[in-house]
């Protein structure tokens, strides 16, 4: 087995269809494939390409209770051990048969072998798939990722998850930590060029007063004062989508909202001396319909008069006006000066930080619990619903999900609620967070 490569390992009880997704992934027949119980009894290694990760592929034959003498037990003893070598287990289950007895018994097997595990639903065609890839929480393994190996269907999401839970690969160990990607956003001549010149300390923007000048979203490096690298974008001004006429006035508008896609923290530049308008507001919705943390940057405020009458008008807009970023940092600052400036990437650092962080299953649960005390579900078609158990997904932005008896039916009210609880207890101002609810009882309770 190549050392260098990360090792991926297919495992689960018999004819859950392992080798099929096995070949997929590798890309081509090595496996046979039979609805006959057990064929695969060696382990088959091959190498893949996932999502840009070459990786080596390990299928192994069903997981079995068996006496060590037996060929099911020396099965079972083999594929143990390709499992105490893996980087990533995938742990295979049936859609169709649902989670089994045994799919039970061998996940409790696994959280015991401190393997990173992706549980991985198979044959998820159609609507009795989504319903196994619920109950596949059951396993107490985090997210599954429902697929059809035989019909190619989720295998790119599954290739992606893959990916994202390898570690490192040579080349990216050898090199520095990967940027912070920031982007300045803001409507047309709001001071975001010269707030970049700042930054970076040159002059390597044009401005003036003329509003418009920058016409692409423009990329930079610089390194932050704690060390911390960041990929600076400064981009075209956002006008309201009736002002926008001139074909490449929408081409630039276009770029801009790409880099606003694609970075993780978005500087919202706001003229201090003109207050928020609804057109600021409307770019600080789109940042938040993409889930990015976001930093209000109060710019010009050397020309501001009256600096509590500004910065109270913002505060109160804000708070009334975009409630589901409740407690952005505002900084205000004049890029013209540098008074201020200080302050800027230190929030954009704990935006970042807010937006990436993970909070733990047993300090959710007992949030969970007093927060269904202080206020309880409310009465839903006359019956009241019974929330019983939270989990985070995953971070960037936060998202977590609560289950319990027709949790689905959850009003938005008693939703907005929970995030506001959850956004003040565990300190995410500011960030976007998104809560699901599913269905289905608590997935860690005894059957």
């Amino acid at each position: 087995m190549p050392g260098a490569l990360p090792v991926v390992v297919i495992a689960g009880r018999p004819n859950v269809g392992k080798s099929t997704l096995f070949n997929r992934l590798a890309g081509r027949r090595f496996a046979l494939v039979s609805d006959i119980s057990g064929v695969t009894r060696d382990r088959k290694e091959a190498e893949a390409m996932l999502r840009g990760r070459r990786v080596t592929l390990v299928d192994t034959a069903g997981l079995e209770e068996a006496a060590p003498e037996t060929l099911a037990g020396r099965m079972r003893a083999s594929s143990a051990s390709a499992v105490a070598g893996a980087d990533l287990v995938l742990f295979v289950i049936d859609a169709r048969a649902g989670v089994m007895p045994e799919d039970e018994h061998f996940a409790a097997w696994l959280r015991r072998q401190d393997r990173p595990v992706l549980v991985v639903v198979n044959k998820a065609e159609g609507r009795a798939g989504s319903n196994a890839a619920l109950e596949a929480y059951s396993l107490g393994l985090g997210e599954p990722v429902a697929v059809s190996a035989e019909h190619g269907e989720g295998l790119a999401d599954l290739m992606g998850e893959i990916a994202d839970r390898l570690p490192p690969d040579a080349v990216e160990a050898a090199e520095a930590e990967r940027p912070l990607k920031l982007a300045i956003i803001g409507r047309p001549n709001a001071g975001k060029s010269t707030l970049l010149n700042r930054l970076l300390g040159e002059e390597r923007m044009i401005t003036g007063p003329e509003p418009g000048l920058t016409r692409d979203a423009v990329a930079v490096r610089l390194t932050d004062a704690d060390g911390t690298q960041i990929e600076l974008v400064d981009t075209a001004g956002i006008r309201r989508r009736a002002r926008v006429e001139q074909a490449l006035e929408k081409l630039s508008v276009s770029a801009a909202i790409e880099a606003l896609k694609m970075a993780e923290v978005v500087v919202l530049t706001v003229d201090a001396t003109e207050g928020l308008h609804e057109q600021d507001l409307q770019i600080a919705r789109l940042v938040e319909r993409e889930g990015r943390a976001c930093v209000v940057a109060l710019t010009k405020w050397d020309a501001v008069a009256d600096r509590n009458a500004a910065r109270r008008g913002v505060s109160d807009r804000l708070q009334t006006s975009l409630a589901q970023l409740k407690g952005i940092a505002v900084v205000t600052l004049s890029a013209l000066t540098g008074q201020g400036m200080d302050k800027l990437l230190p929030a954009v650092r704990a935006a970042h930080a807010s937006w990436d962080k993970r909070v733990s299953t047993g300090a959710l649960n007992r949030w969970l619990e007093s927060a269904l005390e202080r206020h309880q579900p409310p009465l839903v078609n006359g019956k009241r619903l019974k929330l019983r158990y939270m989990t985070q997904a995953k971070a960037r932005p936060p998202t977590f999900i609560v289950f319990g008896s027709r949790a689905e039916k959850t009003p938005e009210d008693y939703q907005r609620y929970l995030v506001n609880g959850l956004r003040e207890a565990f300190e995410f101002p500011g960030t976007p967070i998104r809560l699901q609810f599913r269905g289905t009882e608590n997935p860690y309770a005894p059957g």
